[in-house]
């Protein structure tokens, strides 16, 4: 299969495997704004894994536009779901810690798993 078909398919399985995460695993008083959002900032947030840019809150401030608040009132739900982990990094100055974000392994490792499974032959055992 072509390299970009097999782009396209990734994103798919990824925009679909977020969403089915999203909205079946609602968490304690959330609403479905939330979960929108959560869906959304996810796409933002792959497409700036894709080009390897840092999942900082300054650059997704940055990207998105939106307030600091704002994009961790997105954020926040999002890492205690598991889809997204969290460490703190020195900032840019160097002086004082920053958050860093990255799409959860686990979540990246199904999705190439399902990319297999579609890509194999099956005719073969």
């Amino acid at each position: 299969m072509t390299r970009a078909l097999n782009l396209q398919w990734h994103s798919l399985a990824f925009s679909a495997f977020i969403f089915h995460e999203i909205f079946d695993n609602p968490l304690q008083d959330e609403t479905p704004q939330s979960r929108l959002k959560q869906i959304g900032m996810m796409s933002v947030l792959y497409i700036m894994h894709q080009a390897h840019q840092q999942l900082t809150l300054s650059s997704i401030v940055e990207i998105t536009g939106l307030t600091r608040t704002g994009v961790a009132e997105t954020i926040d739900p999002l890492v205690r779901r598991g889809v997204l982990t969290e460490k703190f990094v020195k900032n840019s100055m160097g002086r004082g810690k920053a958050r860093q974000f990255e799409i959860a392994p686990t979540i990246l490792e199904k999705i190439r798993s399902f990319q297999q499974d579609s890509n194999s032959d099956p005719s073969q055992p």
